[in-house]
Formats: C-alpha cells, structure tokens, sequence
C-alpha cells in the first residue's frame, strides 16, 4: 500500500514539474544546450523562468541575459525567446540563446 502512494506522490510531481530548456547557436548550428526543472507549487511562472534561466546560464557557463521589452513580450505569447549578443554585456562567442518552456 505504501508503495502505490509513493507513486502516486512522485506522478504528482512530474505533472508539476516546470521545465525551462536553453540552446547556444552558433551559424545555425546549435553548439551547446541544458534544461533546467523546478517543481516548487508556490512561486509564480516568472520566478520560476527567472530562476531556471539562471540555472541554465550558470551550467552553459554564461552570465545572465538582460530581457529587453520585446524579448518579454514575445516570451509572454509563445513561451519562448532568444536572446543575441546585444542581450548580454559581455563579448560572446555565439550567435544567440534560446530559451523555451518545455512543460509546466
């Protein structure tokens, strides 16, 4: 019996669970990529996207985006955005970062 709720719990879970994927492109290429999850119930949809962008930057070994207007409002309708090289205040060796949801 505690088995079956154990599952049960853990099912849950992963229906809870946010997931936030980045890409690196490179001449259309994609040179690197992470995902990042959270699965905390109480933060809003923007904290956890700010929160798994940080998480993504910190394992692609990135500093953290600046979010233009534009890019916001384009995450607000689809749920995904790029980022170019305008977007970050360091020199990069990329073309853009591309972030999507991936399940909410």
């Amino acid at each position: 019996m505690a088995q079956v709720f154990t599952i049960a719990a853990s099912d849950n879970i992963l229906k809870n669970m946010f997931r936030l994927g980045g890409i690196i492109k490179k001449d259309n290429r994609i040179i690197a990529e992470a995902v990042a999850t959270d699965g905390c119930e109480t933060k809003s949809r923007t904290k956890k996207v700010l929160d798994c962008l940080n998480e993504i930057c910190m394992e692609l070994n990135l500093q953290v985006p600046i979010w233009l207007d534009s890019q916001i409002r384009e995450f607000q309708r689809s749920s995904r955005t790029s980022f170019g090289r305008d977007s970050f205040i360091e020199a990069t060796d990329f073309d853009f970062l591309e972030i999507q949801v991936l399940e909410e």
